[in-house]
C-alpha cells in the first residue's frame, strides 16, 4: 500500500477511525464468496477482455452494419 497516495491515506484513516492497527495480525481479509457463473464462461469473458486489451478486436459501426456484411 502506498501510504502517500489518496487511496492509501483514505485506508489509512478508515483503520485508524476503527482504531485498528495496519500491521495488527489478527485482523483478516475475508475470502471472496464463490462465484455463481460457470467458469467456462468467465474464462471467455476474461479472455475477450485481453483481446480488447491486445487490440484483437475491430470496432462495427451499428450505423453501417448491413453494408459491412455484403
Amino acid at each position: 500500500m502506498n501510504e502517500g497516495s489518496e487511496k492509501g491515506k483514505t485506508l489509512l484513516a478508515f483503520l485508524k477511525a476503527f482504531h485498528i492497527d495496519k500491521d495488527q495480525k489478527d485482523v483478516k481479509m475475508l475470502e471472496e464468496p464463490e462465484s455463481p457463473y460457470n467458469p467456462e464462461f468467465v474464462a471467455k469473458i476474461k479472455n475477450a477482455e485481453k483481446e480488447i486489451e491486445d487490440g484483437e478486436t475491430f470496432l462495427l459501426e451499428t450505423d453501417s452494419i448491413w453494408e459491412s456484411m455484403k
